[in-house]
């Protein structure tokens, strides 16, 4: 409510500006019609403001380094580390004190936090170096003199000379124009400019930029000249308004709520378990400190402590692709975000469009292709010197292709400006040749055919009567309801002698034809929504042009018209009717920048992964709430800064490889959460049954923390795994919940074999190589038959934890069907061959293992075995029970 007042109050004051006198406007602010004098500058910026955009939203290299050490996870691991440094050092007797464990916890933090921080810089520099902006300047009047400054140092009540060119400076009152045109259309979205005048303009419209004697921060002079007096500067613009609504607390993606989801569902499950590990060894053993101890390391198995590590390598490695693509991703969460996407929403002009305006057609009256009418086309365009915008830009590119046209074959002898009013313009050219002078004149059809009384057709020349003006009119809404906008030629032949023309000389015209213009899609626009759509992605279109146009460009880039809304429609609904309306319609016209943002909520309401691809400052609060707002190279800086993603190329393309890039990184990411939790809660679901019957512990503290260092840095590989082609055909989404299911699936199968690999060890293994059961054996040799046990175990976790990966990377069989990137399958090679030398070694004596016998792995190798079968098995029916793996 506060926001929608602040709207309110912003607006009547735009419209109090407006409808001001201009000797009260200078008066308002101390200035007068030779400008400011130097005394009032430094009073201006005091009272007024500065001409800078407030940017709250750039974070410090600290804080930077603060999110990337202080996780969840890493905070777990911190407290647990400190309850061992006092328990195992601080308190310990001095023969017993041990930082080992301590050392290993911390190493996994700094690991964790020191690659997502490295990360994250390489991120933030290549966003810099995007968002370097270009020094702007803008001319100003003060104390009867003109000079040039920065366009931060310009302040209310500055006088502001425009022309041609020009950007606007600040949000100025006119008081002065001739013949200015102004290019809204980063604030608007329209794609012509628009005509600005010194007139009061009375009126009741809180629409800011339709007032005609306001010029406002972010647009920019197509034509004429004009002189304005800033009335807002800065933070007080239409523009820097906009840009601190955008600029309000940083949303969270559906990625970050789903890893915020994840990670406390595992700390919650950690929680519970832990104090239970704890209670039950207390008791068993009789020797709490110990007990303690092995509950701290069971934490830390059930923590997946480098997921900030491979979230962040994953979310990185995935923005490297993109940039090759000429993709810049200013925050690295939003490519997953591509990946979960399923409703692009997108701004039409210069996101779909080539914001270039073509010559489609130069039809006679009879719409057929007629270069005599391109021909006049062209001497109009050429010779005048008024407004030359895109429709004359297209007019003489279309010419050079189809004709040879000497323009010094002729002379311009006079011209009729364009206005708003009549909506057509003028030239008299002479044809040197024929020594014969001609008025070309076109403009819109309406007006034109109030100035014309007759046509040439077939051929003739025929009065323009008014069955034959129908008829004129059928043709053109033909046209136009293909979306082209269509302008009439006509022209007569006059005097040679006179070399003074006015607006009362437009009569009696001669209607030669119609130019059919087209603001064309760009050329991979197709092709990119064609394969959104088979990438599961619905397209919806949010535009401020009208239905006409819009249907065309729908129409070209294979998007169905058969069901459009616009804004006044909008306007009228609730937000309930709103959030069903937004499924039923994919193409929205004439909606405001609210209605945007509006429609992206509503959509994101219906639990929809919402993208939003816009390049205009009216895009901004929609990329803003969307759950990756996406830019395009031409955009504005507010768009840009809003966006998540940036493209530098306009090959849109770039989308598919985003979308795939996405699924890729949520596909490696889900691989370590799953197989990583499913296989620590598996270990720790094992110990617990261990420590109730065993005379020991079954996993020394030290020793579960080396599992998880030597895993958890083998899993550093997972970014780099391949990806099965049928994952990334769909979007994806994180659902904390798929996690848990896993876990209570693929847990307990390890769970059996641990199990069975204790028993081995306990009642084969050991008392065969020590001669006896652990009860009959002097304490010596008890040690040694914990050190034996405890090295069994570990071998076998060990490989059944890094073969695992390759079992449930994939819904495929795995080595056959699908493999594993050779990164990974070198780091897990390596990481075995680690763990199965480690009892063999003087590391592995300090730690607390002994040697194992040789035929120990003639039990491993077929236990691994079955182990995966089963996990295979399982895996299938998994998946028949969800319909998905990963």
């Amino acid at each position: 409510m506060q926001k929608e007042m602040k709207n309110m109050i912003h607006e009547k004051a735009y419209q109090k500006l407006a409808n001001l006198s201009i000797d009260k406007v200078l008066e308002s602010f101390s200035s007068s019609w030779d400008g400011l004098k130097a005394r009032e500058v430094q009073r201006s910026k005091e009272k007024f403001g500065v001409n800078k955009i407030t940017d709250d939203k750039k974070k410090s290299f600290f804080y930077t380094v603060i999110k990337s050490y202080v996780t969840p996870f890493t905070v777990v691991l911190m407290i647990l580390a400190t309850i061992s440094f006092f328990t195992e050092y601080v308190y310990a007797d001095p023969s017993e004190k041990d930082l080992a464990g301590v050392l290993i916890m911390l190493v996994m933090v700094l690991l964790s936090g020191t690659m997502t921080l490295v990360q994250s810089v390489k991120s933030s520099n290549a966003v810099s170096k995007l968002q370097n902006m270009i020094q702007i300047t803008a001319t100003v009047t003060r104390e009867n003199k003109e000079m040039e400054i920065p366009m931060d140092e310009v302040v209310c009540g500055d006088l502001v000379k425009l022309s041609a060119g020009d950007m606007i400076p600040a949000d100025l009152r006119l008081i002065h124009a001739k013949d200015l045109f102004v290019s809204q259309s980063a604030m608007t979205g329209e794609s012509f400019p628009v005509e600005k005048k010194v007139k009061n303009f009375v009126s009741t419209n809180n629409n800011q930029t339709d007032f005609e004697n306001l010029l406002f921060l972010g647009s920019n002079v197509v034509s004429g000249s004009g002189v304005g007096v800033a009335v807002r500067v800065g933070d007080h613009t239409l523009f820097g308004k906009i840009a601190q609504d955008v600029a309000d607390d940083e949303k969270k993606t559906s990625f970050e709520l789903g890893v915020n989801k994840t990670t406390w569902l595992l700390i919650r499950f950690m929680m519970v378990i832990t104090p239970a590990v704890f209670l039950i060894n207390g008791i068993t053993k009789g020797n709490w400190s110990e007990a303690l101890m092995f509950a701290i390391a069971t934490a830390v198995g059930l923590t997946p402590e480098m997921l900030p590590m491979i979230v962040t390598t994953n979310l990185v490695k995935g923005s490297r692709d993109m940039a090759k693509e000429g993709t810049i991703m200013k925050n690295v969460n939003a490519i997953q975000n591509f990946g979960a996407m399923d409703i692009l929403c997108t701004d039409k002009t210069g996101t779909l469009t080539q914001d270039k305006v073509i010559l489609e057609y130069h039809y006679n009256t009879s719409c057929q292709e007629d270069q005599e009418v391109l021909h006049s086309a062209f001497l109009n365009s050429y010779f005048q010197t008024g407004l030359r915008n895109l429709i004359d830009k297209a007019i003489i590119e279309a010419t050079s292709k189809e004709l040879s046209i000497d323009e010094e074959d002729y002379f311009k002898i006079d011209e009729i400006p364009f206005d708003f009013n009549r909506r057509r313009m003028s030239v008299v050219v002479k044809n040197r040749r024929s020594n014969q002078s001609s008025l070309i004149t076109k403009g819109a059809v309406e007006e034109m055919l109030q100035a014309c009384s007759y046509i040439h057709q077939h051929g003739n020349i025929i009065p323009l009567t008014p069955e034959v003006k129908k008829q004129v009119l059928k043709t053109v809404k033909e046209l136009n309801e293909d979306g082209l906008r269509v302008l009439a030629i006509a022209d007569k032949k006059v005097n040679n002698q006179l070399d003074d023309y006015s607006v009362e000389d437009e009569k009696e015209l001669v209607l030669q034809g119609y130019l059919a213009f087209l603001d064309p899609p760009k050329e991979t626009a197709a092709a990119a929504i064609n394969a959104l759509k088979n990438n599961g992605v619905s397209v919806k279109i949010l535009t401020g042009d009208n239905q006409l146009v819009t249907r065309s460009v729908c129409r070209e880039v294979g998007l169905g018209t058969e069901k459009m809304i616009d804004g006044s429609t909008i306007a009228k609904l609730s937000d309930a009717e709103l959030e069903r309306t937004v499924n039923e319609y994919n193409i929205f016209t004439k909606v405001t920048p609210d209605q945007k943002t509006k429609i992206v909520k509503a959509l994101k309401k219906n639990e929809k992964t919402v993208g939003f691809m816009g390049d205009g400052i009216n895009d901004a609060g929609a990329m803003k709430v969307s759950d990756v707002g996406i830019s395009v190279d031409t955009a504005v800086d507010i768009a840009k800064e809003s966006a998540d993603v940036i493209l530098l190329q306009k090959d849109l393309m770039v989308l598919e490889q985003g979308i795939i890039s996405g699924r890729k990184v949520f596909s490696n990411t889900m691989k370590y959460i799953k197989m990583t939790a499913s296989s620590n809660f598996g270990n720790v679901f094992s110990v617990i049954p261990a420590s109730i019957f065993l005379p020991f512990l079954p996993v020394a503290p030290i020793q579960s923390l080396f599992l998880n260092l030597i895993y958890d840095t083998s899993c550093m590989s997972v970014p780099w795994d391949n990806v099965d082609a049928e994952y990334v055909e769909k979007p994806k989404k994180w659902e904390a919940k798929s996690i848990g299911s896993f876990m209570k699936w693929f847990g307990p199968t390890s769970s059996i074999f641990d199990i069975v690999t204790y028993l081995f060890m306990y009642f084969i293994i050991c008392p065969a190589i020590l001669g006896g059961s652990f009860f009959s054996l002097t304490a010596d040799k008890q040690l040694v038959f914990i050190a034996i046990f405890h090295a069994g175990w570990f071998i076998e976790s060990l490989w059944s934890q890094m073969l695992v990966l390759h079992i449930l990377r994939t819904p495929k069989i795995p080595f056959l069907q699908s493999r594993a990137s050779g990164i990974l399958t070198l780091v897990t090679s390596i990481g075995i061959l680690i763990g199965t030398t480690l009892p063999f070694t003087n590391l592995g004596a300090s730690i607390g293992f002994a040697p194992l016998p040789g035929n120990y792995f003639f039990y491993l190798i077929p236990t691994i075995i079955a182990y995966l079968l089963l996990v295979t098995v399982i895996k299938k029916i998994y998946m028949r029970k969800y319909q998905e793996l990963l």
